[in-house]
């Protein structure tokens, strides 16, 4: 199980400075001279290769799609924050509190306080 683990972990090191097919050839080239899975990779060079630019283009996209998927979640919580203190503002100049306004805008413990008591949040 070491071995494999050095196995990747070379080719993760070699692939943040080499492309992903050259990363795996050295690192299947120096894990055969220094005796680390060398009796697998010598019989399944080509599988081991493969399977190796498989996995890490996989581990790629999903770590893609999160950072994807995390940036949405950013920009939906910022517009909904944004909607929330339109919502907040209005109430209060429709209610002539102006300096409410003001306050909110720089003192956040405020502007919480004047979310709850408008809209409940």
């Amino acid at each position: 199980l070491w071995e494999y683990a050095e196995y990747t972990d070379r080719v993760r090191r070699y692939a943040k400075e080499l492309p992903i097919a050259e990363a795996v050839e050295r690192a299947i080239t120096e894990c055969i001279r220094e005796g680390i899975l060398k009796e697998f990779l010598r019989k399944n060079r080509a599988e081991a290769k493969r399977m190796s630019i498989y996995e890490y283009d996989q581990e790629k996209h999903l770590r893609q799609e999160r950072e994807a998927s995390w940036e949405k979640g950013r920009e939906a919580g910022k517009e909904e924050g944004m909607k929330l203190l339109d919502d907040l503002y209005g109430l209060l100049a429709k209610s002539g509190r102006i300096d409410d306004i003001l306050r909110a805008t720089k003192e956040p413990e405020y502007r919480d306080k004047l979310l709850q008591e408008f809209l409940g949040r």
